[in-house]
């Protein structure tokens, strides 16, 4: 089962003095959306997506090319899911689950022509 790219989306309070703060530590932003009140940023490997009044906890994201896949994967397994994605659809979908300490888990599929503002991702 690949689960794809993983990044942390933070449920930030001040969109902009959280940017501020973040690229001080060197995250540069690859995918600005903040008049939206979203935006993904990078640091070397680390891929950080910042989140204003979308959700109320930080979640850890990955980005799998089948989601659907990943899906009946883990549903083999018996682990339990928040959302699904419909099984007889394709394209962009997304499944969330929880950890057994209900840290949120989300599986977030692109479409195949999402393009961040900047090469590599």
């Amino acid at each position: 089962m690949k689960l794809g790219q993983f990044s942390v989306s933070l449920a930030v309070k001040n969109i902009a003095a959280s940017r501020e703060f973040y690229q001080k530590l060197g995250f540069e932003v690859i995918d600005d959306h903040q008049e939206e009140n979203w935006l993904i940023m990078r640091h070397g490997e680390a891929v950080l997506g910042l989140f204003q009044g979308m959700f109320d906890n930080n979640i850890m994201t990955f980005n799998p090319r089948d989601v659907r896949a990943v899906q009946k994967a883990l549903k083999s397994a018996g682990v339990a899911l928040i959302s699904e994605a419909d099984p007889e659809t394709e394209g962009p979908a997304h499944v969330m689950l929880s950890d057994p300490d209900g840290n949120v888990i989300l599986l977030d599929q692109h479409p195949e022509d999402y393009k961040p503002n900047r090469p590599g991702l």
